[in-house]
């Protein structure tokens, strides 16, 4: 079994998600399972592979569509299923919108990179731990 923690990205700039897709696999036990680039195509995506991801990364603001549409659609997710959001808008405000969708965090692209590694590789280790000895 596959100990690296199964992450789908929300992201609709190539440059940004190409860096934190590098980043994460490299510093964390991350698996990038695939992206989207749109609300629709992100809940597509989601809804038809339910058991497929651990952990979806979601900005605000996309190219069609917005984030929180995307968390919307996630409310009814496995409790092991986690939803961080990575947004250049991590404002009190918004911080208080994702909560009321049950986000589990909300990281500011532009100063808080290193708490989202951080949190991946927790998550990772609780994903290790549920899955066994290998």
């Amino acid at each position: 079994m596959d100990p690296r923690l199964k992450t789908y990205i929300v992201e609709d700039n190539v440059t940004i998600r190409e860096n934190l897709v590098g980043t994460l696999e490299e510093l964390t036990c991350i698996c990038a399972v695939g992206y989207a680039e749109t609300e629709s195509d992100a809940v597509r995506w989601l809804a038809q592979h339910g058991d497929e991801w651990d952990l979806a990364i979601v900005d605000l603001f996309l190219k069609q569509g917005s984030g929180l549409g995307v968390l919307q659609a996630l409310s009814e997710r496995r409790p092991e299923q986690k939803i961080v959001v990575l947004s250049n808008y991590a404002t009190p405000d918004i911080r208080k919108r994702c909560a009321q969708f049950g986000v589990d965090a909300v990281f500011d692209k532009s100063n808080e990179i290193e708490a989202l590694i951080d949190f991946c590789i927790r998550q990772s280790s609780v994903v290790q731990q549920a899955s066994g000895p290998g």
